[in-house]
């Protein structure tokens, strides 16, 4: 489903480091939340509108998905069933674009926490 090594755009990256600085929570932990929120969000991946996959932090999918990785390699299969492995990891940077923009601006932890929504 995803390859075993897979990054995102440089500006997600620098958005997830950033947020990392101010709140000290870890990039791969960050865009695990960012992707949940933002297919809760209801947003949808187009080929059309891929951003180049031009990061340089490249991590392995256990890494960046943890304990998620069934359950996001799940949705996307379902969401993206004709999808190849490197247009799934484009859907799902997509989805870490898309959702780290709700998160990237909380100053502190206390900040960031207070606007998770859980239940």
């Amino acid at each position: 489903m995803l390859p075993n090594r897979m990054n995102l755009s440089k500006t997600t990256e620098d958005q997830l480091k950033l947020l990392k600085q101010r709140t000290g929570i870890s990039p791969n932990v960050s865009s695990r939340i960012a992707f949940f929120r933002s297919v809760e969000s209801g947003f949808t991946y187009s080929a059309e509108s891929a951003k180049k996959l031009d990061g340089n932090l490249v991590l392995d999918k256990v890494t960046w998905l943890g304990d998620t990785q069934l359950v996001t390699e799940l949705v996307l299969k379902l969401t993206y069933p004709d999808l190849s492995d490197k247009e799934t990891m484009a859907a799902w940077a997509a989805h870490i674009e898309d959702g780290i923009s709700a998160l990237r601006n909380h100053k502190t932890l206390l900040d960031f926490s207070s606007n998770l929504r859980f239940g």
